[in-house]
C-alpha cells in the first residue's frame, strides 16, 4: 500500500470508530477486507488510527471536523506533511481537498484554541483532572496525546533482568532498564519481534506497563501467605504476585466477577511456570480468610488513555458516577475476605482523586476498624501509566 492508500484506510477505519464501533474490531474488520494489506500496512493503518484517537479533539479542529477525514488531515496538519501531494484521489488515495478543506486549512487557528481543545480533554472532566493533576495538568494530559512505551516484565522466577535483556539482544530485541520496577524493560527497538521470541514463548518475559509493575512491586508478600486477585480480569498482575512470590511458597488465587476474562491465565501462568487458582464468586467465601486481597477495580482509566483513547471519549458523568458505586461495594466486599492479620489492596489506574484518595478516605470513615498503612500515586511523568495503589490494615 501507498502511504495514501494507508491515509485512505486509516480514514474508513475512523469513520467506523467514531459510529461506535471499536477501534480493535474496526481494524480487525479492515484486515480481514483487505487481504493485500501486509503486516507493515496493518501496523501503519492501526498506528494511524489510534493517534488520531487520542488527539482527536485537537486533530477534529485542526481538520475541520470530526469524521475519519477530518481526523486524518487534521493530524497531518498538526505534523506540517504536504496534504495536497497525499490527497490527490489517484488509485487508493483519499479524494483531493475540497473549496470549503483548502479553505479551513489554510486558516490555521491553532494559537486561538482553547486548553482544553490543545491537550485533548473533555470539557466536563477538565476541572477534575486540573484539581487531581494539580501544575502536572497540561503536562500529564499531553504525554496522554503520544504513544505509550512498550514494556517487559522479567518473570524474576525463571530468569535475571539483565540475562532476559541480553537475551532479548541476542533476539534482535533491545531494552532498557527502567527505574519504576526492578523487573521492568523497556523495549527501545524491535518491538514487533516479541511474541515470536524465544524470551516470550518460554515464559520468561510478559507485555506489562512499568506502573503496573511498580504497583505489585508495592505489595509485600510473606512465607506462605495466601493472596487473592479479586478482581483478576487476564491475571497480569496475578502472575506478578506468583513470580515474586514463588520462592517463599505464597499461593496465588484469582477471582472475576466475569469468569471468561478469565480466559488466558491458566496458559499464561503453565508458560511462566507459576501456580494460579481460579475461584468463582460462590467459591470465595469458603476459600477465606486471605493474607492478602489485591482489588484492582474497574475505573475510567484515564491514567492508560494512550494506550486506550476510545475510553476519553466514552466515559461520561454518569459512566463515572457508576464507576465510583462500583469501586465503593467492591472495596467492601473484598474487606470480608481479609484475615485478621492482612492487608487489602486497592488499585485503579485512574488519575482521579475521586476514584483513589477519595475513595480510600470514605471507606475508612465509613469503616473506622480500617486504616490506610501507605498510598502512592504514578502519573505518566513517572514514565509508565498512571496508576493508584493503597494498602490497608485493620487497626489493633
Amino acid at each position: 500500500m501507498t502511504p495514501a492508500a494507508r491515509l485512505q484506510a486509516a480514514i474508513e477505519v475512523l469513520d467506523a470508530c467514531l459510529a461506535g464501533r471499536a477501534a480493535e474490531q474496526a481494524l480487525t474488520n479492515w484486515a480481514r477486507a483487505s487481504r493485500f494489506a501486509g503486516s507493515g500496512d496493518r501496523a501503519a493503518v492501526r498506528d494511524l488510527v489510534f493517534d488520531a484517537l487520542r488527539c482527536q479533539r485537537s486533530f477534529a479542529q485542526a481538520g475541520g471536523g470530526l469524521t475519519g477525514r477530518g481526523l486524518i488531515l487534521g493530524g497531518l496538519v498538526c505534523g506540517g506533511a504536504d496534504i495536497a501531494a497525499l490527497f490527490t484521489g489517484i488509485g487508493h488515495a483519499p479524494a483531493p481537498l475540497c473549496d470549503q478543506e483548502f479553505a479551513h486549512l489554510s486558516a490555521d487557528r491553532r494559537d486561538t484554541w482553547s486548553q482544553a481543545v490543545a491537550l485533548d480533554c473533555p470539557d466536563w472532566l477538565m476541572p477534575d483532572l486540573k484539581t487531581s493533576l494539580d501544575g502536572d495538568f497540561a503536562q500529564v494530559m499531553g504525554l496522554l496525546q503520544t504513544r505509550a512505551p512498550v514494556f517487559l516484565r522479567v518473570n524474576t522466577a525463571r530468569i535475571s533482568r539483565p540475562a532476559a535483556q541480553e537475551l532479548l539482544a541476542d533476539q534482535g530485541i533491545e531494552c532498557q532498564v527502567h527505574a519504576l520496577a526492578p523487573t521492568a524493560l523497556e523495549i527501545t527497538q524491535g518491538a514487533k519481534k516479541l511474541r515470536s521470541s524465544q524470551a516470550f514463548a518460554e515464559g520468561l518475559i510478559e507485555l506489562q506497563d512499568a506502573a503496573s509493575q511498580a504497583v505489585c512491586a508495592a505489595i509485600s508478600l510473606v512465607q506462605g501467605a495466601r493472596a487473592l486477585d479479586y478482581c483478576a480480569g487476564g491475571g497480569g498482575k496475578a502472575l506478578a504476585l506468583a513470580a515474586s512470590g514463588a520462592t517463599i511458597g505464597v499461593q496465588i488465587f484469582a477471582h472475576d466477577a466475569d469468569p471468561r476474562r478469565m480466559h488466558d491465565i491458566a496458559a499464561r501462568a503453565a508458560r511462566a511456570g507459576v501456580k494460579i487458582a481460579q475461584l468463582a464468586t460462590a467459591d470465595l467465601a469458603h476459600a477465606a480468610p486471605f493474607d492478602l486481597v489485591l482489588a484492582d477495580v474497574p475505573c475510567s482509566g484515564s491514567g492508560s488513555w494512550r494506550r486506550a483513547p476510545e475510553a476519553k471519549w466514552r466515559l461520561t458523568p454518569a459512566r463515572l458516577a457508576e464507576l465510583l458505586a462500583i469501586q465503593s461495594q467492591i472495596l467492601v466486599d473484598a474487606a470480608q475476605l481479609v484475615g485478621p492479620q492482612g492487608r487489602l489492596v486497592y488499585v485503579t489506574c485512574s488519575l482521579l482523586h475521586a476514584e483513589n484518595a477519595d475513595q480510600i478516605s470514605a471507606f475508612c470513615t465509613r469503616y473506622s476498624d480500617w486504616q490506610l498503612e501507605h498510598a502512592r500515586r504514578l502519573t505518566p511523568l513517572d514514565g509508565g501509566d498512571g496508576f493508584y495503589v493503597a494498602v490497608l490494615k485493620r487497626r489493633g
